[in-house]
């Protein structure tokens, strides 16, 4: 499938801001199974500056610098990407091989996952998520049968509700209210699966406009998790799939906060209302 995913994200303020600095991820990234056909962003007012690098992930970041005053700040990021099927996991091993390999670093792409294991700022493991996880890992179940029992759960038992919690919502009282949005599934199976000693990640991106998908015509979170001999596989806990052709990923990073599509900082400004709007939408191959 051929895409043109289109991110707008418009600030308005009730006082004058006189300069703001904006960073984004919104370019996304070029994967085995992902190509980026073309990639733009602009914003408005025009920047002084702009910058652009890939942070410690690899993710593309565009920082905006803004020196003149305004009481409107648009950002558009315009993307044609192009998805194809992802290559199918080779077998699966018991969930405490994996752990176990994971704490030998036998391999180098093995060392790189390790990583994940730890607490992120927004996701710290405690008891009460290892709990959670527990049912789910019986000794010698395979790592894949595991997440996806786990992820099934968290979809089946959590409530999707929009404006119920914000970035900062702790994984902890999203686990105990069971409610909340795509970044809280993916932070309660994040910290679950690392409750276990599994290396897991939170990745941002997009789904098919139209689609009959919680969380579409939005930004998007999902989870990876790490397999020896396979490397890392994509898990949607909001609407309980692996994803597919009908997911766009951005990036990726320890949580939210590692990937947030759009922050920055501003002198002034006041109050501000945020406007996010998402189309991911199938595009005719020849007038790409």
């Amino acid at each position: 499938m051929r895409y043109r995913a289109t991110h707008a994200t418009r600030y308005r303020y009730d006082a004058t801001v006189s300069q703001c600095q904006s960073e984004v991820r919104l370019t996304p990234r070029a994967l085995p199974w992902q190509a980026l056909i073309e990639s733009r962003i602009e914003a408005t007012p025009g920047p002084s500056s702009v910058e652009a690098h890939k942070d410690y992930f690899g993710n593309d970041v565009t920082t905006f610098t803004i020196l003149e005053s305004h009481d409107r700040f648009n950002i558009v990021a315009t993307s044609i990407v192009e998805v194809q099927p992802r290559p199918a996991a080779v077998g699966d091993m018991p969930w405490e091989a994996v752990r176990d390999e994971l704490g030998v670093h036998a391999r180098p792409e093995t060392l790189e996952a390790f990583e994940y294991v730890f607490d992120s700022p927004f996701v710290a493991v405690g008891a009460e998520l290892a709990a959670y996880a527990r049912p789910s890992f019986p000794a010698g179940r395979g790592l894949l049968d595991a997440v996806d029992d786990l992820s099934h759960r968290i979809h089946a038992e959590f409530k999707y509700e929009p404006n119920t919690t914000s970035i900062d919502t702790p994984v902890l009282e999203a686990l105990k209210t069971k409610r909340g949005v795509c970044q809280d599934f993916s932070h309660v199976l994040i910290g679950a699966l690392r409750s276990q000693r599994l290396a897991a990640r939170y990745v941002s991106g997009y789904l098919r406009s139209g689609a009959d998908y919680q969380g579409a015509e939005a930004s998007h979170a999902w989870v990876s998790v790490y397999l020896p001999g396979t490397g890392w596989v994509d898990v949607d806990p909001t609407n309980d799939v692996r994803p597919a052709t009908g997911h766009l990923t951005l990036g990726w990073g320890r949580d939210y906060g590692d990937v947030t599509p759009v922050k920055g900082i501003a002198l002034g400004g006041g109050q501000q209302l945020v406007e996010v709007e998402v189309r991911v939408e199938p595009i005719d191959r020849t007038r790409a």
